[in-house]
């Protein structure tokens, strides 16, 4: 059964979804006004930044990933709110929002990981025990993807079965 706990969870955690949706899609002036605010603060305190711009193609991965996403968490979110759904149902629903938002923040993890050790930019994608991986290099590389696959491997116990894609 829900909660009040579990049900602010829900509500707050959507609110950030959006919020982020509104992020990702605002017009590009208002995004460089703010990283030129950001620089020049930055430059201020005297700290190096990297700025790493994503590719099109990245972005547009994320954004179907995420539209996904959402349409999965309101139908989920519908059964958890419907007076006639049984108990279970309600149940497996949550649990299956539960598990959708482990994913996201493993992929995140997992993007983190790549960018930091390898200075890879990198779209992730799990589904259940298959990972796939969109790299943004134009130079199609063996030893990139093994590297790639064995980063990714290293934080699962359980034998996962990666794919590594490079697009530029």
């Amino acid at each position: 059964m829900i909660n009040k706990q579990k049900l602010w969870f829900l509500t707050l955690f959507s609110l950030i979804l959006v919020l982020s949706i509104y992020y990702i899609t605002m017009p590009e002036d208002v995004l460089k006004d703010i990283k030129t605010e950001t620089v020049s603060k930055e430059t201020k305190n005297n700290k190096a930044t990297i700025d790493v711009e994503e590719s099109e193609a990245l972005t547009a991965l994320r954004i179907e990933s995420d539209e996904k996403v959402i349409k999965e968490m309101n139908a989920l979110q519908e059964i958890l709110l419907d007076k006639k759904s049984t108990t279970e149902d309600k149940n497996n629903a949550y649990e299956s929002l539960k598990d959708l938002n482990l994913n996201k923040g493993k992929e995140e993890n997992l993007e983190k990981l790549v960018k930091n050790e390898l200075k890879l930019k990198t779209f992730i994608k799990i589904n259940k025990d298959q990972i796939k991986v969109v790299v943004d290099e134009k130079k199609h590389d063996a030893k990139i993807a093994n590297q790639i696959i064995r980063l990714i491997q290293k934080e699962f116990d359980n034998q996962m079965y990666i794919t590594v894609k490079f697009q530029s």
